[in-house]
């Protein structure tokens, strides 16, 4: 499949994974992704079709993510979709490296789904949303190579992950300017208080 794969990420998992990005600005947070492969060999998408926020103060903490990543299976499994990546964003502004815990979450999913892929927020392209009419996402995309390193994908100027649909980056600066991100549950959240629900149901309604 080579370089023939692309990465196509939907609007409501897109936002969410953001809002809650903004929701801790002062701390690093992460989210998985959800989704299935579809396409011919030759034309192959990755669609993610979901979002899972994860945590915002126990980012590298192994027993937490085991409880979340569990539930997180049975719940999606039953609905085709696999746990296809992971999302993270750094604490500060301007950190633009993938830490080691982000890696090591993304092999850990990478020996059951091999095509995953790791998204990072990009400050940067975030913070000039609001100046342009930018609809590429603003997030960079990390795929394993065959060194079993993630590189980053599109330093070139080329990229392969879209937002599905063009308005996303419209209605992400509506939500912001409501602000939205309050509403945002994480796994974080429902460890501490079960009657928060991780899977927002009544987030985009």
């Amino acid at each position: 499949m080579g370089g023939e794969l692309r990465y196509e990420i939907g609007q409501n998992a897109y936002i969410k994974l953001i809002l809650h990005a903004l929701k801790h600005q002062n701390s690093a947070v992460n989210g998985v992704l959800l989704g299935r492969l579809s396409g011919a060999d030759s034309n192959l998408v990755l669609e993610i079709t979901d979002s899972v926020p994860l945590f915002h103060s126990q980012i590298g903490l192994l027993p937490p993510l085991e409880i979340a990543l569990i539930q997180i299976e049975e719940y999606y499994g039953a609905q085709g979709l696999n746990i296809v990546g992971f999302f993270h964003a750094n604490e500060r502004f301007d950190d633009f490296e993938l830490g080691n815990v982000a890696k090591n979450i993304g092999d850990h999913i990478h020996q059951n789904f091999p095509q995953a892929a790791l998204l990072l927020l990009d400050n940067k392209k975030l913070e000039v949303l609001p100046k342009g009419k930018d609809r590429s996402p603003v997030m960079q995309l990390y795929t394993r190579d065959s060194a079993r390193t993630w590189k980053l994908f599109g330093s070139d100027g080329s990229s392969r992950l879209f937002v599905k649909e063009p308005t996303a980056n419209i209605i992400l600066l509506d939500y912001i300017s409501s602000r939205k991100w309050q509403d945002i549950v994480d796994f974080d959240d429902h460890l501490d208080d079960i009657s928060q629900d991780w899977l927002n149901p009544e987030l985009f309604k």
